[in-house]
């Protein structure tokens, strides 16, 4: 884990690796340095971002949501939540992120940005999640902070407002 500062930077206390869903590194350059200086300051531990195939993620999402279609993004908790680990444990697993890359990349177009935009919003919204925030159930408490965030991030609008249908400011 980078745990380097410099002045006017926090201490990254959140570790992110970017694969293919295979286990192979993902080429998304910037996105895992970025997505651990986005996160609230709260965020603790190792997040997995998988990019996979849309066919991979409607698998992902008919089994553990009973949706048969892909989505773009979803959030898979892991043990991070059972306390820090002592000196000498491995970091404890936040958990991971599933992104649809055929997903990703038509949602990119709709917007009118890039791709790289696009992997920041869904990787975002994704921690957010494994965070314990639930949009479908929170009254607005996701949404406001995802909106804090990517203000914050330089992002052109968070995920849960533009799927929402509510105006984001930028």
């Amino acid at each position: 884990m980078d745990t380097r500062t410099s002045p006017g930077r926090r201490k990254t206390r959140l570790e992110v690796v970017v694969t293919d869903g295979r286990g192979r590194r993902f080429r998304a350059p910037g996105l895992a340095a970025w997505l651990a200086r986005a996160t609230p300051a709260r965020a603790r531990g190792l997040v997995t971002v998988a990019v996979i195939s849309d066919a991979a993620m409607r698998r992902l999402n008919r089994a553990y949501r009973g949706v048969d279609r892909a989505t773009d993004v979803l959030s898979f908790g892991g043990d991070a939540g059972r306390g820090a680990p002592g000196a000498g444990e491995p970091q404890a697993l936040l958990g991971d992120v599933a992104i649809a890359r055929g997903v990703a990349v038509r949602q990119a177009r709709q917007q009118g940005h890039s791709l790289r935009i696009e992997l920041r919003i869904l990787a975002l919204h994704g921690v957010l999640h494994l965070l314990g925030y639930d949009h479908e159930a929170d009254q607005g408490q996701m949404r406001r902070l995802e909106e804090r965030l990517r203000r914050r991030a330089g992002l052109p609008h968070g995920l849960v407002a533009r799927t929402s249908g509510r105006p984001t400011r930028q």
